[in-house]
């Protein structure tokens, strides 16, 4: 065995020391309060894997002030994937109305069923023991006959427009090779309210539809503010799409331990049988943190809703259990 001279050794143990010493600063620093580990990340993006169960679809997480991606899976269906956005767009519609005084809060409209529209069946989906809505019970339930009547108050032109200012043709950034959203402007009465229910001449991509509710989200903080005057306005739009969460369309989002609102969307694929559906929203959802959309290529609103509930949960649990 080969010896190495005892007056050689003492060379080694600043070397060995020093390591150690860099291993400890960087391990503090993965510690420190506020960072945000990848491993935290990679576990988040974990849960939506899981979420999805082989799914086809996609969903993505977003810091709702910075617009920093949080965490993803298939951010490129995302990005590129064009479809309809179903009833997702009824709160910018919401929103214009109240906006323009077009539509009071408390202004309640009788919900009748069965529901046509241009040779199409779009009755609402929520209990018939629901007939009578004002704006905010319209956004928790998506009531199909008070948006389609409501939106008659618009022009062709207004409708489109308001999509447009919402973000639907708006590439995000956020991925290489995005495709754009298109919004044709109705030429009839049957097309503008599909086009307010999102089922005819708007389609938007996902990355488009989680941005613009990323806006939504930084509008819900703005109004906080002292000595804003817009909650009044726009509130209920606000209120209905956390009560959409609490007992409404969205139910199935709900998360443990953490607080949401949110929007699904089920419509028809413009090239393909069948239906997709959407869940986009926030939490907490008074002071919103994170911004969520979930996409199913297959399957309704509601089934990406169900998905959306432990992606929420997750985050609460792995961000908030990193920042203490």
């Amino acid at each position: 065995m080969f010896l190495v001279p005892s007056r050689y050794t003492f060379s080694y143990q600043p070397v060995k020391l020093f390591s150690r010493f860099v291993v400890l600063v960087f391990a503090l620093i993965w510690a420190m309060p506020g960072s945000t580990q990848p491993s935290v990340a990679s576990r988040l993006q974990k849960q939506m894997a899981e979420a999805m169960a082989g799914r086809p679809g996609a969903i993505v997480a977003l810091d709702a002030v910075t617009g920093k991606l949080l965490a993803e899976w298939n951010l490129t269906v995302a990005a590129q994937r064009l479809e309809q956005p179903g009833s997702t767009v009824k709160p910018f519609i919401l929103m214009e109305l109240l906006r323009s005084g077009k539509v009071q809060p408390g202004q309640r409209l009788a919900c009748h069923r069965p529901l046509y529209i241009g040779g199409h069946r779009m009755d609402c989906t929520h209990s018939p023991a629901i007939a009578s809505l004002d704006a905010i019970d319209a956004i928790a339930y998506s009531c199909n006959t008070y948006f389609s009547s409501m939106a008659l108050r618009m022009t062709a032109s207004e409708l489109a427009e308001t999509l447009h200012r919402a973000g639907f043709t708006s590439p995000t950034g956020l991925a290489s090779g995005e495709a754009v959203g298109h919004i044709a402007t109705p030429q009839s009465q049957p097309a503008l309210q599909l086009q307010a229910l999102g089922d005819w001449g708007v389609e938007v991509t996902p990355l488009e539809l989680l941005f613009a509710y990323r806006r939504l989200a930084l509008q819900k903080l703005e109004v906080q503010k002292p000595g804003n005057s817009q909650p009044a306005i726009v509130g209920p739009v606000f209120q209905g799409l956390e009560r959409s969460v609490l007992y409404g369309a969205a139910h199935a989002a709900q998360p443990l331990g953490i607080s949401a609102a949110g929007k699904t969307g089920t419509a028809s694929g413009v090239n393909k049988p069948g239906s997709h559906g959407f869940f986009v929203g926030y939490a907490p959802a008074d002071k919103p943190e994170v911004v969520l959309l979930v996409y199913l290529e297959h399957g309704r609103g509601t089934d990406a809703a169900a998905v959306a509930s432990p992606v929420f949960t997750a985050y609460q649990k792995l961000w908030h259990e990193n920042t203490k």
